[in-house]
């Protein structure tokens, strides 16, 4: 199994810890990344990538070992503390390259055959909205399976958090942990997945740009192909 773990900040605390957890409990590879460590350029809006192609982004080459990792992956752990109820600014610089691959464009058919996990981690409370900020693109991705997990540490770094509550975390990493695993090779697309494609592959047949249009009909998905079935 290949686990590619994003982590959405520089510094190890509670939120790296719960993300390298689970990785661990899953028993794979794993490739790491922080941010903005590993990537820190904002995307200018010039469009590139969605009028005509990705290859062309000014930030390719920096961007290139994280696409890689991503494509690579069985599993895609995305990890951020909460930053004012969302994620991390360099999480979200991040997650702005990859629009070109949302449905609505270019996705990715590598994307519809795995799972990902989406965990933040803050003293209090906003992990619902952070943990829908990630999740937001895993699922315009074409993600098969996307879990989430956050968690109310009441606490401002990982050794300070209480032994109870680090037990929790314990047992529902080993829970997720267990669940990816029987879905390991075998998860397919939720039906809300595929009725999203079903839509844009109406709207591909002319397409909301020149770009978007040729990948869907050389894809073969503006016919009987479609992406989760090989």
């Amino acid at each position: 199994m290949q686990i590619t773990i994003i982590h959405g900040q520089n510094h190890k605390g509670s939120t790296y810890h719960i993300a390298k957890q689970l990785a661990d409990k899953l028993e794979g590879e794993i490739t790491e990344f922080f941010l903005p460590r590993d990537f820190d350029s904002f995307c200018v809006g010039c469009n590139t990538c969605f009028g005509k192609s990705e290859l062309l982004c000014p930030h390719r080459e920096r961007l290139n070992p994280i696409t890689e990792a991503l494509n690579k992956a069985d599993v895609i752990i995305l990890a951020s503390p909460v930053y004012v109820y969302h994620v991390s600014g360099a999480m979200k610089v991040l997650l702005d390259h990859y629009g070109y691959q949302w449905m609505v464009h270019r996705p990715n058919e590598r994307m519809f055959s795995k799972q990902a996990v989406c965990i933040s981690t803050a003293a209090g409370a906003g992990m619902k909205s952070t943990n829908k900020d990630m999740a937001d693109s895993t699922f315009f991705w074409g993600v098969a399976k996307t879990y989430k997990l956050g968690v109310a540490v009441f606490a401002v770094s990982w050794d300070s958090i209480s032994e109870k509550i680090k037990g929790k975390i314990d047992k529902k990493t080993t829970n997720l942990a267990s669940e990816i695993k029987r879905n390991y090779g075998k998860i397919k697309p939720t039906l809300k997945t595929k009725a999203f494609f079903s839509v844009m592959r109406i709207v591909q047949r002319k397409g909301w740009n020149e770009a978007d249009r040729v990948y869907w009909q050389e894809k073969g998905w503006t016919g009987n192909i479609r992406p989760w079935n090989k």
